[in-house]
């Protein structure tokens, strides 16, 4: 079958515009769908070199495969994640005093630490929430409450609270399944 210049010409430009990366290569993938044997998740990123006038964003595209699992390989340790949160807050605030410029930024600090040292225990599909309070301690009462909509199975929760002589401190690490 013959193709005319102007078709080469359309198919040259339109191969050189776009194109996709895959983790298997083309005979890879039919040969592992031929004989059943997809076990491998498949990853594609698909991008283009050159946009054009019509396409509002180019932005890589990445597609994965459906896994169909309900629930987490590995429950979310709390515990663990308890003794993390006690020992980052009584490392950062044990011999400080209340300002409030200070513990406001203490407060980031201290969020952005926790999140990594719980990200380092390696929990696949779980989200982080990590939320930190301090305040001044000056006979004074205060209540912190949290609501989520969340699945009571999957989903938890670790909390802990530091005093010393003039601030208290109240971090939470919530962990919500990603199905």
């Amino acid at each position: 079958m013959m193709m005319s210049d102007n078709t080469k010409d359309r198919a040259a430009h339109s191969s050189k515009k776009r194109g996709s990366i895959s983790s298997l290569s083309n005979h890879e993938f039919w040969r592992k769908e031929i004989h059943g044997r997809t076990k491998d998740s498949t990853s594609t990123v698909s991008y283009m070199d050159e946009p054009s006038q019509r396409d509002d964003v180019s932005r890589l595209t990445v597609q994965m495969e459906n896994t169909y699992q309900l629930g987490p390989p590995k429950h979310f340790p709390a515990i663990i994640v308890n003794h993390i949160l006690k020992d980052v807050l009584t490392s950062y605030l044990q011999v400080e005093e209340y300002e409030p410029e200070l513990c406001r930024q203490m407060t980031k600090t201290i969020s952005e630490v926790i999140k990594a040292r719980v990200k380092d225990l390696m929990i696949p599909r779980y989200k982080l929430i990590v939320i930190v309070h301090i305040g001044q301690l000056n006979r004074q009462s205060i209540l912190i409450g949290s609501r989520c909509l969340w699945d009571p199975k999957n989903d938890t929760f670790s909390s802990y609270v530091f005093r010393n002589s003039s601030l208290f401190a109240l971090a939470n690490v919530y962990a919500v399944y990603l199905e």
